[in-house]
Formats: structure tokens, sequence, C-alpha cells
């Protein structure tokens, strides 16, 4: 419980950040999806493209279209044992944090994801660098 509060606890304090912020500077309004195609507060986010096997889902936003857009849902994660392709999928309760931008098309996205697990993070996110992900826009 602890990790769940100092999690929100961060989130709180980087949106209350980037609004301060937002007045300042044009803000991201897509996040790319894997195929680089601009998408609009989607439900999931997929973070390991050639698999599949990372990502986040029934994202509920909060503070879309600031400089750092917060979202909760349930991160998955494919174990990989024996190996990916026999994998077991788990869930963890999440908080995804998409910050930076970049030219998408016309839009302004989001160019990189950061997930943080409350509670134990599984070995694919054990550090925040394992946690951080690019975003990349088609050309």
């Amino acid at each position: 419980m602890t990790r769940l509060v100092a999690s929100l606890g961060a989130c709180l304090a980087a949106l209350a950040a980037a609004g301060a912020l937002h007045a300042a500077a044009a803000a991201p309004s897509v996040v790319p999806n894997c195929l680089g195609k601009p998408v609009v507060m989607p439900s999931e986010v997929v973070l390991a493209c050639a698999d599949a096997g990372l990502g986040v889902e029934r994202i509920h936003w909060l503070g879309w279209g600031s400089p750092v857009a917060a979202g909760l849902g349930s991160a998955f994660a494919n174990d990989c044992s024996p190996n990916c392709a026999a994998g077991h999928f788990h869930s963890y309760r999440a908080v995804l944090l998409l910050s930076g931008s970049e030219r998408c098309g016309n839009a302004l996205a989001y160019r990189t994801a950061t997930v943080a697990i409350v509670g134990q993070p599984p070995s694919a996110w054990m550090t925040a660098a394992d946690a951080t992900y690019p975003l990349r826009c088609s050309a």
C-alpha cells in the first residue's frame, strides 16, 4: 500500500509540474502505437512491439494533453519461462507515465513511456531504466 501511495504521489507531482509548464510549451495530444501511428488516449499501450510481451491495458488517463500524462491500468508481462513462446502472462497494477514530445504526422506525440508497478515488479521492470521505453512514430 505504501508503494501505491508513493507511485500515485509521484504521478500527481509530475502532473502538477506539467500543469505549470503547460502554458509555456505545446503539449502532446497523441501516442504512437506499435505501427508508429498516432492514437489519442489509447486504452492499451504495448511496449514490446515485436511479441506484445509487455504493456499496459485498461488505462484510465489523468492529465492527457499535458507535457506528462499519467494512466492507471493493468500492466502485463510475459515471464518467458521456459522461453517467451511458452511463457505465461502476469498482470500487475501499474501507473504509466508518458513524457517528452516528437512530431507524429500533423500531431505532437509523447516520446517516452515509463511503467511504475504497484508492489513487487517483475524482472522486466526492476529498475527505472528497465521500465522506460521509447515511443516512435512512423516516417
